[in-house]
């Protein structure tokens, strides 16, 4: 069996996987981690590499042992229960943060948007392109509107107006103008931003957890709400990798699995976890005291 120490080995914002599971058993078997389907009265188990894994979702119909348990614990694993899916999140690991009007977030976030649409072929082939100049004068208004931002109010209403924007370029560039966002809705662009928003909670959870930082401290985002920061932090590559994917995925009539799938690859690819820890520790640390502590 690995050793504590080994299972830890890999820096979290190194790790490349992070798994949704449904209708399956997850336990110890031999040392390692395995999770198990039934299938034609078959018995077939999949290794998870958990030195390799930040965040593991349990969907409907899954069941853990207590030894699987313990060795995601040793491997410092986060752990969730969710719906079908990989939505909503019912629990997760106790993980529990900054200042409550951070510009920062915001700005980082636009930047982000624009370096993954700016390289990304398969995503500009789509029409997510930073050469088109509506898209160039959209996020640099929104940048000059941030940084003059009085409040935190404010703040919230640049954000929910260039959401509605890129929702509407994301739409015409896909050929689908009669997209409303509605959480509940059963269609397939609503469904899979749903689906990635869940996945991209699963990350932002994973650093607030590894680095120590309350997930109660919200920087925009439902102060009252137990986990706003994970909100706050899953937004850093929410609309520069999961919005297009979603629209892509729904043109292309993906089913869920393919769409997890290509959501969690382009996160991969586009460094979106260590993105997310690069950008907290960063703003962190701007707002350390002369004593060392961080300045909340």
């Amino acid at each position: 069996m690995q050793q504590l120490t080994d299972l830890k080995a890999i820096l979290h914002s190194k790790r490349a996987n992070i798994y949704y599971l449904e209708k399956c058993r997850v336990m110890q078997k031999d040392g390692r981690v395995l999770y198990l389907n039934e299938a034609k009265k078959e018995y077939r188990y999949w290794n998870i590499p958990i030195a390799n894994t930040t965040c593991l979702l349990l969907g409907m119909g899954t069941s853990i042992t207590q030894a699987a348990m313990r060795m995601l614990a040793q491997a410092g694993v986060l752990v969730g229960f969710s719906g079908s899916g990989a939505t909503p999140l019912f629990m997760a690991n106790e993980i529990e943060w900054l200042t409550p009007q951070s510009k920062a977030f915001q700005a980082t976030r636009i930047k982000f948007l624009k370096k993954v649409w700016g390289k990304d072929r398969n995503l500009q082939y789509d029409g997510f392109d930073m050469s088109y100049n509506e898209l160039q004068m959209m996020l640099q208004n929104a940048l000059e509107h941030i940084q003059n931002a009085p409040n935190v109010g404010k703040l919230l209403q640049i954000e929910a107006d260039l959401t509605k924007r890129l929702y509407k370029h994301a739409a015409k560039a896909t050929g689908q103008s009669s997209f409303v966002r509605e959480h509940n809705a059963a269609d397939l662009a609503n469904e899979f931003l749903n689906h990635g928003n869940y996945l991209a909670y699963g990350l932002a959870a994973t650093v607030l957890w590894v680095l120590g930082i309350p997930h109660g401290f919200a920087v925009m985002h439902g102060k009252t709400r137990r986990g706003a920061l994970v909100f706050d932090v899953a937004d850093l590559v929410k609309d520069a990798l999961v919005l297009p994917w979603a629209f892509i995925g729904s043109k292309e009539g993906m089913d869920e699995k393919a769409f997890r799938s290509q959501c969690l690859q382009a996160f991969v690819e586009h460094g979106a976890l260590d993105f997310m820890f690069n950008t907290v520790k960063d703003i962190a640390m701007q707002y350390r005291n002369v004593d060392g502590n961080t300045t909340l």
